[in-house]
């Protein structure tokens, strides 16, 4: 009994303690807002609404007014960033450098700022030094990154390597596919400088840091070919099929080269008709029926045509069955075929494109990085035709 009256005595004291501290911190908040300056909601307004010139205008007011407001400082001078206006953004993060005041946190913060202005301007040597004095701290992992991103567009794929395996130290995810490809653009250089060694030493290294790497399976193939090992070529080309076979197209025109030297043209326009059959694809069967029709004559290349017609359609396939028709037909209907197959080619040549399955960036050559987000094997190997606008 005496235990029920002392709850009863307890709940209305929380009550009101709890009460009085919600005052408090209301009074607080009006307290301060009152402190700050008119400009400094107006600016706010203006970010809400997607104005960031006008938002600028305001936030400068307030920094006049209040120069020691450091927040503000990071605000405008990333606004600055945002426009475009990376001397004036620098400048903002420089002068919050020079304070004898500021924090440790606070000064790698600006350091952090002032170094992506630096990127953004393409001061990348100027990026680079404010990044690698970023060791430790809370933007340590993303200077790091930011270092990735400047080796990669310096191509200094040493460092990229040295730097990704250095994120993944300090508990980035995992860059297995990127430090793959560091390699194989390593062993790309190599192979342009004729040292088939050390191309082969990065290409292992690339299969090591990532086995279903398939750009690194491509490279063994043009190393052996380098040398003429047709055969072994031919082997690591022909591996890709099991690796992923979306990215046979790009192996079919070397696999026809490699059997061209070894005389065996005909088992090559065997192994691509299989694979056209097998993994339908405009861009195989552009390749497989211009080695089909100059091995076989026009009627098997026909044959080709419209068998993909039926299993794939598409604008390339119709193109390359009205060239067989074409070759195929007699006079007056091999002229109406003629201008049939020259318009449509007019207009279809340029469509096919490869797609950025991240950004979407569309391009008529395959990349490995896109050029548009500088994501890593982001490219579907295969070109898409882009759908038609409804009507």
């Amino acid at each position: 009994m005496d235990l029920d009256f002392w709850w009863l005595l307890v709940i209305p004291v929380a009550f009101a303690l709890g009460w009085m501290a919600a005052r408090y911190d209301l009074k607080t908040l009006l307290s301060e807002g009152a402190n700050l300056p008119r400009s400094y909601f107006r600016g706010l307004n203006f970010l809400l609404n997607e104005q960031p010139d006008q938002a600028i205008d305001a936030f400068i007011e307030v920094v006049k007014l209040d120069p020691e407001t450091v927040e503000l400082h990071f605000a405008l001078g990333n606004l600055f960033r945002r426009r475009g206006e990376t001397d004036r953004a620098i400048r903002v993060h420089q002068n919050l450098l020079s304070r004898t005041s500021l924090s440790a946190a606070e000064r790698d913060h600006a350091l952090f700022e002032l170094g992506q202005d630096f990127l953004k301007a393409g001061l990348l040597d100027r990026a680079e030094e404010t990044f690698r004095s970023l060791e430790s701290g809370t933007h340590a992992l993303d200077a790091q990154r930011a270092l990735l991103t400047i080796y990669e567009i310096e191509k200094d794929w040493n460092k990229s390597i040295d730097t990704a395996r250095k994120l993944e130290t300090m508990g980035a995810a995992s860059l297995s596919r990127e430090i793959a490809q560091f390699h194989c653009e390593l062993a790309q250089e190599a192979l342009q400088q004729k040292q088939p060694d050390e191309a082969q030493r990065q290409l292992d290294l690339a299969l090591k840091a990532n086995p279903q790497n398939v750009r690194a399976t491509i490279l063994f193939g043009d190393v052996d070919e380098m040398s003429g090992k047709h055969e072994a070529a031919i082997t690591h080309w022909r591996q890709v099929e099991a690796q992923n076979s979306a990215y046979l197209p790009l192996v079919a025109v070397k696999l026809m080269k490699a059997y061209e030297a070894l005389g065996h043209q005909a088992e090559g326009a065997d192994l691509l008709t299989a694979w056209v059959d097998r993994y339908p694809s405009a861009d195989l069967l552009d390749v497989a029926y211009q080695y089909v029709s100059a091995l076989r004559g026009p009627e098997t290349a026909h044959a080709l045509a419209r068998t993909q017609m039926e299993k794939s359609p598409s604008l390339a396939g119709m193109t390359r069955l009205l060239e067989a028709q074409q070759a195929l037909a007699e006079e007056p209907r091999r002229s109406e075929l003629a201008a049939m197959y020259s318009l449509l080619r007019q207009r279809t040549k340029n469509l096919p494109r490869y797609t950025c399955q991240n950004c979407g960036f569309r391009a008529r050559l395959f990349y490995w990085q896109c050029p548009g987000c500088s994501g890593w094997e982001t490219y579907a190997p295969r070109r898409v035709e882009p759908m038609a606008a409804p009507n």
